[in-house]
């Protein structure tokens, strides 16, 4: 019986094993924040506009939920909350990133887009 004892005394004194640290799909990838920053912050510049409008549409006749729309402005607290706290600041820069680049594109496509028409009227 003592053997049984001291057998289980000698179990509890020793470590438990070290765990296997997680896989590398479970870890934070140095470039998986960055890369998810960035279509955060192109999908906020296509759809946030979008979706304020409609709500505004279904909610208010059609002049005063044009009045309204510059209020989706601030939705900009949002990417700027993210650059101030340290914790997502990583994240909120390549989101701003990620705005700057698709509003860039997309102001530059309807540019020139415009130019053309103007231009080449058939």
């Amino acid at each position: 019986m003592s053997t049984d004892q001291e057998n289980a005394d000698q179990a509890a004194q020793q470590p438990a094993p070290a765990q296997r640290p997680p896989d590398w799909w479970h870890r934070d990838h140095p470039t998986f924040t960055a890369i998810t920053g960035f279509f955060t912050g192109l999908a906020f510049v296509i759809v946030v506009p979008g979706l304020f409008a409609a709500v505004l549409g279904l909610v208010f006749d059609y002049h005063t939920a044009e009045d309204l729309f510059p209020f989706v402005l601030v939705t900009l607290g949002v990417p700027i909350g993210l650059v101030i706290v340290p914790r997502t600041r990583r994240f909120g820069i390549y989101m701003v990133i990620g705005m700057i680049t698709t509003a860039l594109v997309v102001g530059g496509v309807s540019g020139l887009v415009l130019w053309y028409m103007v231009n080449y009227q058939s």
